[in-house]
């Protein structure tokens, strides 16, 4: 094959501005999307004939499309839950998956996931976009140039005032409301956890081992809606405004990832990478904030000062990153969402094993059912499954 035939399911916010991704992408041509409303499944068929393409298959069920002789390969934008759901069912019929990210419901959803993929070998990736992030690669880099020294420890966090989205969820049409509701946990680990994991080669020479998990009381939305949307101000959020996750690794690391959606905040994934030589700080990076960037702490290079990243990637950008164009940049999270969707659809073509496996997506979505665990029996420590172990 020289081009897939991809199906798209889920067309809310997230999955409509990656169709428009994947209608300019060469790789791929959009030939079914599916959503359980109709008006986005209407305005998706609407934008691939706009775009040039035939009109693809308009379906409610995402059954309908897959199957090998609609689609060879399909990309999963619904709401968190659902995502093990349809991407085993999809799996089980030889089409390849790229799944969008979010936690999983339950860790047994995450040990099926793994089954599937076992018995069918069917090409699966967990599209965490911050994996292709130009600093975290750029980081990554000077990691495993060993410039920062052994790794003892990194922070993470998903850092992104989130009130208006959960509390207009009925409006919006957002699964965030519910989960805000009904579950305290972290819930969304990925864009901070994914990094970390190829910083510390997790699930190759190194592994989570476990966690203990934290929550604040719940506040912020309650304020928030006293003056956007009154008839919320009162309502009970099962959902702590900061939750602390403390990880263990299998080699001595710890890992420390904080969940911060529902507070007056900038935006920041507070990525932060601590080496016996060195260390990186996102918060401190202009490439996020508008300040001068005092980053990097390297002492051999600056003694007592912190230097600047912007300078630093120019000796250690990740070649990933050296041919990328101004419209890949523009089409989604500054060039992240094209590298990362360019990459699964290439692995697929050329039958290249996922950089983001089975393995590792399985892992990063059990961290939301684990977190809710600890947080329940007020932080003890709960044992991280080895899913490439079976354990």
């Amino acid at each position: 094959m020289d081009t897939l035939r991809l199906g798209v399911v889920g067309l809310g916010s997230r999955g409509f501005s990656l169709l428009q991704l994947f209608l300019k992408m060469e790789q791929v041509k959009v030939v079914a999307v599916c959503d359980t409303y109709e008006d986005r499944v209407q305005k998706a068929s609407d934008k691939v004939v706009e775009m040039g393409q035939p009109k693809p298959l308009e379906t409610l069920d995402y059954k309908e499309m897959v199957t090998r002789d609609v689609i060879d390969c399909l990309v999963i934008a619904t709401s968190w839950r659902n995502h093990v759901e349809i991407a085993t069912y999809a799996m089980k019929q030889g089409v390849a998956v790229g799944s969008e990210v979010g936690g999983a419901a339950c860790v047994e959803d995450c040990f099926e996931l793994v089954r599937v993929w076992e018995e069918t070998k069917t090409p699966y990736m967990f599209c965490e976009n911050c994996n292709y992030g130009e600093r975290e690669l750029m980081v990554l880099n000077m990691v495993k140039k060993g410039l920062f020294g052994e790794i003892v420890h990194c922070e993470g966090g998903y850092c992104h005032d989130l009130r208006d989205q959960i509390a207009l969820g009925r409006e919006k049409r957002h699964y965030r409301l519910d989960e805000y509701l009904n579950h305290n946990c972290e819930n969304y680990p990925s864009h901070e956890l994914g990094p970390i994991m190829n910083v510390l080669d997790i699930n190759k020479t190194n592994r989570l081992v476990s966690l203990s998990s934290f929550a604040s009381k719940a506040r912020g939305v309650n304020e928030w809606a006293k003056t956007n949307k009154p008839e919320m101000a009162d309502t009970k959020f099962a959902q702590g405004d900061i939750v602390t996750t403390v990880i263990t690794c299998a080699n001595g690391e710890t890992i420390t990832l904080v969940l911060d959606t529902t507070l007056p905040r900038s935006y920041s994934r507070r990525f932060t990478v601590r080496g016996t030589k060195g260390m990186y700080m996102e918060d401190n990076d202009s490439v996020f904030f508008n300040t001068d960037d005092l980053s990097l702490h390297l002492p051999a290079v600056w003694k007592d000062h912190w230097g600047n990243a912007v300078e630093y990637n120019k000796e250690h950008a990740h070649p990933i990153w050296a041919n990328i164009t101004e419209e890949e940049k523009a089409a989604g999270h500054g060039g992240m969402d094209y590298l990362c969707y360019s990459d699964f659809f290439n692995c697929v073509l050329e039958g290249k094993p996922m950089p983001i496996d089975v393995y590792d997506g399985a892992t990063i979505m059990a961290i939301s059912p684990l977190s809710e665990l600890s947080i329940k029996m007020g932080g003890m420590p709960v044992k991280i499954p080895d899913f490439k172990g079976n354990k």
